[in-house]
């Protein structure tokens, strides 16, 4: 039996509709220059479920289990917004302000307030719909699934990093997937908590890779190098003359300046993250303060500083994904067990961060996260695929569906809801085809 109804698709498809931007300024800025959001871009799903392929004849899905994100959020901190204010201040008391700048006091100002509100580093109201519409389209792609979970009485397992935002994500996505089918409520189980794997940046199994963050002289080489431009100056000067008078700018000094424009993109990078919670819901109107080739030098600062330290980085070293091993292998071993019998699973449902799914997307070699560097030919948007937007949007997810023929298992892997192919040397059950048979998968990522 379907148990996703009419009237509760109806009903679903409501819901789903609500995560549509209703702020037409912020919606048509993040759309329009998206890349420049880097890792704080909105989530959109990349496919429409109407044009996913069908799996061959006589699979039935039997499992599914995911890795995700957790949805839009306020700023870890207040920091950006007390740095630019501060100075703010002292412009506004000393008559420098820019026509633009005296407007953008009192709404830095007013998004600052929203943010503490909600709390520093929580989920905004966006934030809770992309969850909870997510798991929604999760129930909807695979109605059969779900419905047989309920009938056999099979496990749904909730597992998160432990970090606010990522509990309240995996609570939300559980309670939306109940609603889908009340019957599914008893089976979920409460979210536990499991550092090792959805926060190992910080677990035990980080500690090289904290070195390097700390310690390597190549990457602090590399990445001042990028920042130290006269692109990053030029652009700094001109974020700050939208907002003070050329004599004020002029008598900061050029890492004040840096820093304050810094403050004012990231600023402009939150906002739609926290749309829901701007004056009428109406959207923030950041983009008014920064220009759009502005928005993107500094964009493309913070993926270059997310490509070394989190994705593909140097070509010549893992450091920054190898330690995301014990989560692709948990997916392996989740379907490995379902298919022994050993398990009484119907899906495995993880809440973490962006530190896990950059390396992850790195160590899968998932579209976007192929290509390392050297030190000789850096990072950069014309020569790199590699962008934040892309690869780790917040309430980014992969999903991976297991669909079972007899003894046979295939896997279809989604990534942020779109079908992607795994690695060039895994090959799928025809060309063209996102089927993948499991004893290929195996052999493709040298599970021996």
């Amino acid at each position: 039996m379907n148990r996703v109804t009419p009237a509760l698709a109806t009903a679903l498809g409501a819901l789903v509709l609500t995560a549509l931007p209703a702020h037409a300024s912020d919606a048509t800025t993040r759309l329009a220059h998206r890349d420049s959001y880097g890792t704080k871009a909105t989530y959109e799903p990349e496919q429409s479920a109407h044009t996913y392929q069908r799996p061959p004849a006589g699979f039935t899905p039997v499992f599914t289990e995911n890795v995700s994100r957790h949805g839009s959020r306020s700023a870890t901190d207040g920091e950006d917004a007390d740095l630019i204010l501060a100075l703010w201040d002292k412009a506004e008391a000393a008559g420098r302000l820019t026509g633009k700048g005296e407007e953008f006091g009192p709404k830095a100002r007013a998004l600052q307030a929203a943010m503490a509100k909600i709390g520093y580093g929580n989920l905004s109201g966006l934030g809770k719909e992309e969850i909870q519409d997510t798991a929604v389209r999760t129930a909807q792609r695979l109605p059969s699934l779900f419905t047989g979970i309920a009938k056999n009485g099979e496990k749904i397992d909730v597992v998160s990093s432990g970090q606010g935002r990522a509990v309240d994500s995996a609570n939300l996505y559980a309670g939306a997937l109940a609603t889908t089918d009340p019957d599914l409520k008893p089976l979920i189980g409460a979210t536990r908590t499991d550092k090792d794997l959805l926060y190992f940046h910080k677990a035990a199994g980080g500690a090289a890779y904290r070195d390097y963050l700390a310690n390597d002289q190549r990457l602090a080489t590399t990445l001042a190098g990028i920042t130290d431009q006269p692109k990053t100056h030029a652009a700094a000067r001109s974020v700050l003359r939208r907002l003070f008078t050329a004599p004020f700018v002029d008598r900061l000094a050029t890492a004040d300046q840096v820093a304050a424009a810094t403050a004012v993109y990231n600023l402009y990078a939150i906002a739609p993250a926290m749309s829901e919670e701007s004056p009428d819901g109406e959207g923030w109107g950041m983009q008014r303060y920064i220009s759009a080739s502005d928005a993107a030098w500094f964009g493309y600062l913070g993926d270059a500083e997310d490509f070394y330290e989190k994705g593909p980085g140097f070509a010549d070293s893992d450091i920054t994904y190898r330690m995301a091993g014990v989560l692709l292998n948990d997916f392996f071993q989740q379907i490995e067990a379902k298919r022994s019998g050993t398990s009484d699973l119907g899906a495995e449902l993880r809440f973490t961060h962006a530190e896990e799914i950059i390396p992850l997307a790195a160590l899968m070699g998932l579209p976007g996260s192929t290509a390392p560097v050297t030190a000789d030919h850096p990072y950069t948007y014309a020569t790199n695929p590699w962008r934040g937007a892309d690869v780790a949007p917040l309430a980014a997810n992969i999903q991976w569906d297991v669909f079972k023929k007899g003894d046979d298992y295939l896997v279809r892997m989604l990534y942020n809801e779109k079908e992607t192919a795994f690695k060039a040397s895994c090959h799928p059950l025809s060309k063209g085809s996102k089927f993948y048979d499991l004893d290929e998968l195996e052999r493709c990522f040298n599970r021996g």
